[in-house]
């Protein structure tokens, strides 16, 4: 982690449904390096967060900065977000999704290099070179002409988050990226977002699996009613909680434990 400049800031962010409140002010920033793991309960706004950051959801209220630069254009107190722009936060945010939101009629390696053909502009080969690259980074060269309907979920998971590095994100969301998969392949994918850890990648991961969380993160935060209610190291949070209602949900998340 360095002392220097924030990658990503948050300032006073709001996001509402008609009625519904889901974030309430959140202010947070993430250091180059930091691997942060968000938990928390179901529809506590932990994916809605996430999609905040890379503008899949429009703020209600709020700045978002990146390396310095804020997101968005403000004239006379309203804030348009140009598509061009978003389109350079979304190549610079790379994001794994619940689902792996693979093309059914595309090859694994045809996946992987259509972000690079379309959005980059790059030449095929040169596509192909790097997305070769990243699917052996994830254990997957020998599934490059395989179709993903063919594959389990964890290869399928596999394929999304090399798709991700494929772009050369300077920032990784992870939305639950096991909360879909049969309980013997969450091993396969949790093994490789520990090894992009251990690159030294600003990771931001939004799970359910705290054994992970605590071995994984630099900062863990718990999400509870619209606020990071409780923020610290996985120790702070995890082990030692400050505050009733993180103990309360540690609990009830444990009570199952053997």
């Amino acid at each position: 982690m360095t002392g220097g400049n924030p990658i990503l800031e948050i300032k006073a962010l709001h996001k509402r449904f008609g009625d519904h409140h889901v974030l309430k002010g959140i202010d947070f920033t993430v250091e180059p390096g930091e691997r942060v793991a968000i938990i928390g309960g179901s529809g506590s706004g932990k994916s809605t967060f996430l999609r905040c950051i890379n503008f899949m959801e429009t703020l209600s209220a709020g700045e978002i900065w990146l390396d310095g630069t804020r997101i968005g254009v403000e004239r006379k107190g309203t804030v348009t977000y140009p598509d061009k722009q978003l389109c350079q936060v979304r190549e610079r945010l790379g994001m794994v999704f619940q689902q792996f939101n693979l093309f059914p009629h595309m090859s694994v390696l045809g996946n992987v290099m259509e972000g690079l053909v379309t959005v980059k502009g790059m030449a095929k080969a040169e596509a192909r070179r790097i997305a070769e690259a990243e699917l052996a980074k994830v254990g997957l060269s020998d599934k490059l002409d395989a179709w993903p309907g063919r594959l389990s979920g964890g290869q399928q998971q596999r394929v999304a988050i090399a798709r991700a590095l494929s772009m050369q994100p300077e920032i990784l969301l992870f939305d639950e990226p096991t909360s879909s998969l049969d309980p013997e392949l969450v091993g396969e994918v949790l093994r490789v977002i520990n090894k992009l850890a251990e690159e030294g990648r600003t990771m931001l991961l939004v799970t359910h699996e705290l054994g992970f969380a605590y071995h994984f993160a630099t900062k863990v935060i718990f999400l509870a009613d619209g606020v990071f209610h409780e923020v610290g190291t996985p120790d702070e949070v995890l082990k030692n909680p400050r505050k009733p209602r993180t103990r309360d949900f540690l609990r009830r998340f444990g009570e199952f434990a053997f």
